[in-house]
């Protein structure tokens, strides 16, 4: 009988596969294998592309007549540190007794090609059926369904051709306009930053990310401040009073008047002053009342994108180290697959979904997520997730959102602190999913002040307060509290909750038409703020959001698109821009700053090929690459459009010289 070979991407998952497989022979050089299977492993990268000089040595040099460099075949080679792993990969994948090779790489794009790659380069037995295991997890279970229901390679062609094509995207960008640019501009660049010589490093994602920093960090330096000034009246008795803001409104003596700023501010602090004084004596009723109840479900689960901006809100790490740490709980069965952009869950999952939920009931010993168990089991909270807003099948591709397994709880304790506080941020997400929503009552008032004796114009003052009347999901998914520093931030927040405190007990009691006392009226000094930097986990989030940093989360979900770059590379592409010292990242707080060999980097792109900086552009390339592994588009057609604008661009560009 024939041998079942089974690769995998490193030898830690092969582990898992032996162990899922009861393989408990010694390991040998290299592989392991039993009466029916082997197992061999992958280092990451086996094989990569040749550089140009590999076709011809002369293309060594940067020279503008060699350029743009579209080679008709492609050259591949072995990486030289790991030719002793493929050899032996190799060997094993043309042995005459291997009847069925199952590639069992990463499940993903990048995963599939380091596995093509291999197989392109070794040439495995012709007669051996070709199989593919897809996983979402590393639970023993989910890798035997993953062996058992393997399809066959060839129904993964059409990803390993948008694998293949991406490689090719960003070498043919890469090494041809990094050449270019660096040969037209480089020697002006190194006079500039005072270095000898200079060379200009180019990509695709890259490139259009470090625009996005540097355009920002421009926004801020030519931000200027404008002061403008509100007005805040005081209304109701002397022992129940309440604020509210000014605002303007179509009957205000002030609509549409140069004078304001916006609608609740005045350019200057004298016609402020001025305006409050022909308030004085008027008399005020209560002419809008609204009491409404608002209900706030729990945020959608985890993709890549958003734990990985959480993480460096919370525990101020950049992204590529929140990533590594996520892989490394899904290695150890602790977690679902990272590089996912998925949100929800699909209707296969949430229908075993108690499988995960009892799982952590029995398995995980932790106080706090036990106490969140327990509740939701003591008031009967439901487990059907099938027709709520967390399943959605449609709007998943390769894999679900990141959620615990309810499994590997043997290797939870000897995990570093910080990757156990990782982990419990991915249980509160899960666990609110089945919590009620949060309930608030919502009162708004708007008081208004007739200021001529027909009574056509009137000033309006508004306030409103929202009441939390039962946390729901906010019990497990607390608000993230400000540091208090010093005994006076106390001493002001006790005072502004009283304050809160005082305005809803007033409030409440108010009835529409009621007339009411004016106490006081004063100006109140604002200014405009400019915009904020990136963070490390915000860039993500922008990348992912084709170039656009959408704090509001709901908002963000509706208009997810195509992002730039995946969610397996946009933490490395960050890493990269700050390793040659484009960008600057603060260790302490994630702050993204450019620095100024970025900046004129930056310069000499928007100068030469701005639509290089265009994350709509960018993100077309990858919506390109999406709709090849989806079968909308041939490769041909994708590679056919890469080449006439790498020529196209080449063309505009020497002309320019």
């Amino acid at each position: 009988m024939g041998k079942k070979l089974i690769i995998t991407e490193k030898p830690s998952v092969a582990m898992e596969f032996a162990k899922a497989l009861k393989i408990t022979t010694k390991r040998k050089d290299g592989y392991l294998e039993s009466e029916n299977w082997i197992i061999t492993w992958c280092v990451g990268h086996l094989v990569t592309m040749s550089y140009p000089e590999k076709y011809d040595e002369k293309l060594k040099f940067w020279r503008l007549d060699t350029l743009p460099f579209i080679p008709e075949e492609w050259k591949y080679e072995i990486i030289p540190g790991v030719q002793k792993q493929f050899n032996i990969v190799q060997g094993l994948l043309q042995r005459e007794d291997v009847e069925e090779i199952y590639n069992a790489g990463d499940s993903g794009r990048e995963g599939e090609y380091i596995q093509r790659l291999v197989f392109m380069m070794a040439k495995p037995n012709p007669k051996a059926k070709m199989k593919r295991v897809w996983i979402d997890s590393q639970t023993e279970e989910e890798i035997l369904r993953g062996i058992r229901q393997a399809k066959d390679l060839s129904e993964y062609d059409s990803l390993s051709d948008s694998a293949y094509l991406r490689a090719k995207e960003d070498y043919l960008i890469g090494i041809n306009f990094s050449r270019l640019l660096s040969i037209i501009y480089g020697r002006k660049l190194a006079q500039s930053i005072n270095e000898e010589k200079a060379s200009i490093s180019v990509g695709r994602v890259m490139t259009c990310v470090l625009g996005m920093v540097v355009l920002r960090e421009r926004e801020i330096r030519n931000f200027v401040k404008t002061k403008y000034y509100k007005i805040i009246g005081e209304f109701g008795e002397e022992t129940s009073k309440f604020k509210a803001e000014w605002k303007v409104n179509e009957n205000s003596t002030f609509f549409e008047s140069p004078k304001l700023y916006n609608e609740t501010g005045f350019k200057k602090e004298q016609d402020a002053i001025e305006f409050i004084k022909s308030l004085i004596g008027k008399k005020a009723v209560i002419s809008e009342l609204k009491k409404s109840k608002q209900k706030e479900n729990a945020p959608l689960l985890f993709n890549l994108a958003e734990i990985q901006n959480e993480c460096t809100k919370r525990f101020k790490i950049k992204p590529d180290e929140t990533l590594d740490i996520i892989q490394n709980l899904y290695e150890k069965k602790l977690v679902t697959y990272p590089r996912t952009d998925a949100r929800v869950l699909s209707t296969a999952v949430a229908k075993e979904i108690t499988k995960n939920l009892n799982g952590l009931a029995k398995g995980f010993k932790d106080e706090e997520i036990q106490g969140y168990i327990k509740k939701m089991v003591d008031e009967k909270y439901s487990t059907n997730l099938v027709k709520t807003k967390y399943v959605n099948d449609s709007k998943i591709t390769d894999h679900y959102a990141i959620i615990p397994t309810g499994q590997g709880f043997e290797n939870y304790n000897s995990l570093p602190e910080l990757q156990k506080n990782i982990y419990k941020v991915i249980v509160k997400r899960f666990l609110a999913i089945f919590y009620p929503p949060a309930e608030y009552r919502k009162i708004q008032v708007t008081v208004g002040i007739k200021t001529d004796e027909e009574g056509k114009k009137e000033e309006n003052f508004n306030a409103s307060i929202r009441v939390c009347e039962n946390k729901g999901f906010l019990e497990i998914l607390k608000p993230q509290e400000k540091k208090k520093d010093k005994k006076e931030n106390n001493n002001e927040e006790s005072q502004e909750n009283d304050e809160e405190n005082n305005n809803i007990e007033v409030l409440k009691n108010l009835k529409k038409g009621q007339k009411i006392d004016v106490q006081n009226f004063e100006t109140k000094e604002a200014e405009t703020s400019p915009p904020s930097r990136y963070n490390s986990g915000s860039l993500i989030l922008a990348m992912e959001n084709a170039g656009k940093l959408i704090e509001e989360e709901e908002l963000r979900e509706q208009i997810k698109g195509a992002g730039i770059g995946t969610s397996a590379t946009r933490g490395e592409i960050i890493k990269k821009l700050e390793k040659i010292k484009y960008i600057e990242i603060n260790s302490k707080t994630q702050i993204v700053t450019p620095t100024d060999k970025g900046e004129k980097i930056y310069d000499i792109v928007k100068g030469s090929m701005p639509d290089m900086l265009n994350p709509k552009l960018t993100a077309s390339w990858e919506k390109g690459l999406d709709m090849v592994a989806k079968k909308e588009i041939k490769p041909e057609e994708f590679m056919i459009k890469l080449e006439k604008y790498i020529n196209s661009k080449f063309d505009k560009l020497v002309i320019k010289m």
